[in-house]
């Protein structure tokens, strides 16, 4: 494995356990793919620091039980937001 690699592998690992992060934020800090945080983390990390990968693992498999009642909340303060402004709920509107 080339020493970048074994770097970025790394630092995505510490990133997420320290934070708390899920892949998609740790993505959006390193500036790279979803696909290579997750590939660094489940596929390379095991064969780097075998103790990292389960506190990682740890940390993905909790943010994966969370994820449903994160994009409930998004899709709340969305409409919340839009019945502050004053918009419309929802639904079609009739023409006339």
């Amino acid at each position: 494995m080339k020493d970048y690699i074994h770097k970025r592998v790394l630092d995505l690992s510490r990133y997420i356990v320290d934070k708390g992060a899920t892949v998609r934020q740790a993505a959006g800090y390193f500036g790279v793919s979803k696909s290579t945080v997750h590939k660094d983390v489940t596929e390379r990390l095991p064969g780097i620091n075998k103790v990292l990968a389960k506190e990682v693992k740890r940390i993905l498999e909790t943010n994966k039980a969370e994820r449903h009642i994160r994009g409930g909340e998004a899709t709340r303060r969305k409409y919340q937001t839009k019945l502050e402004r004053g918009g419309k709920k929802g639904g079609y509107s009739k023409k006339i």
